[in-house]
C-alpha cells in the first residue's frame, strides 16, 4: 500500500479554496465601497425636498413667535399707498380648541389640528384691529380638511377667536365685535383671521360695510402664509434641519 499522499487531489482542493476566499474578498471589497459611497454621497434631491417639507412643518415649533409674527406688516391702504400694521400682541395659548368658537373645535380635531398660534394687529389709523390665527396640521390635507369646515362669505361666526389685550385700544375686540373674517391655505398651515373695530361694534351696528374696508386684512393674511409655509433650500450643515 502506498502512504504518499497523491497530490493531485489535493491541488483541485487548494484552487477551490483559494477561488473561493478570492470571491469573498471581492465581495467584501465591493460591500464596503458601496458602503463607503452611501455615507460619503451628498443628499439626493428626493431626500432634500422630504427635508425641506419637514422642517416647513416643524416652523410652529421651532421658530421664535416673534418670526411667524412679525412686529409690522406692510399693507395696501384702501386710499392708495402702503402702510404698516402694528403688532399689539401674541397670545402664549396655542391648543386648537382654545382659539377657536365651539361649533369648529371637532372638525378641526378630526383634521389633526396640532396648534393654533394667534396674534393681533392694529392699522395704521387704530381704527381696525384683526386677529391672525396660524394653524398648524400634520399635512396639506388636514389644512385642507379644516378650511373646508370654515363658514364661507365672510362670517366670523364660528371661526377663530378675538384677541384683545387689555390696556390697549384692542380691550374692546370681543366675539360680539367680530364683523368679517377670511382663511387662507398652503401646505400643511392654514391662516385664518377675524376684523372688527377698536370701538367694539358689532357686525349690526356697522350698517352696509364697503367691500374694501377690511380688504387690506388679506395682505396680512397672505405675508404671514408665505412666511411660515415657503420652503427654502435645505441647509444639512444647521442644526434646524434633517437631511
Amino acid at each position: 500500500m502506498n502512504d504518499v499522499p497523491d497530490r493531485r487531489r489535493v491541488w483541485p482542493a487548494l484552487v477551490a479554496a483559494s477561488a473561493l476566499t478570492l470571491s469573498c474578498a471581492v465581495v467584501a471589497a465591493v460591500a464596503a465601497s458601496t458602503a463607503g459611497a452611501e455615507l460619503t454621497r451628498g443628499p439626493s434631491p428626493g431626500e432634500l425636498r422630504r427635508a425641506a417639507a419637514e422642517e416647513v412643518g416643524r416652523r410652529w415649533q421651532v421658530w421664535p413667535a416673534g418670526r411667524i409674527f412679525p412686529a409690522r406688516v406692510r399693507y395696501s391702504a384702501e386710499q392708495g399707498g402702503q402702510e404698516q400694521a402694528r403688532r399689539v400682541g401674541i397670545s402664549p395659548e396655542t391648543r386648537c380648541d382654545r382659539a377657536v368658537d365651539a361649533r369648529l373645535r371637532e372638525p378641526l380635531r378630526r383634521a389633526g389640528c396640532r396648534a393654533i398660534l394667534r396674534a393681533t394687529y392694529l392699522d395704521a389709523l387704530q381704527a381696525v384691529v384683526i386677529t391672525v390665527g396660524v394653524a398648524a396640521f400634520p399635512d396639506d390635507e388636514g389644512a385642507a380638511a379644516a378650511k373646508a369646515a370654515l363658514p364661507k362669505g365672510g362670517r366670523p361666526s364660528p371661526g377663530l377667536k378675538a384677541l384683545a389685550f387689555r390696556g390697549t385700544v384692542t380691550d374692546r375686540f370681543t366675539a360680539a365685535g367680530r364683523q368679517t373674517s377670511s382663511a387662507r391655505r398652503s401646505g400643511p398651515y392654514l391662516v385664518m383671521i377675524t376684523i372688527g373695530q377698536t370701538d367694539g361694534r358689532p357686525a349690526k351696528a356697522t350698517g352696509e360695510q364697503r367691500p374694501t374696508m377690511f380688504a387690506f386684512a388679506d395682505d396680512i393674511a397672505a405675508q404671514i402664509l408665505a412666511g411660515v409655509s415657503t420652503p427654502v433650500p435645505p441647509d444639512c450643515s444647521s442644526e434646524e434641519w434633517r437631511c
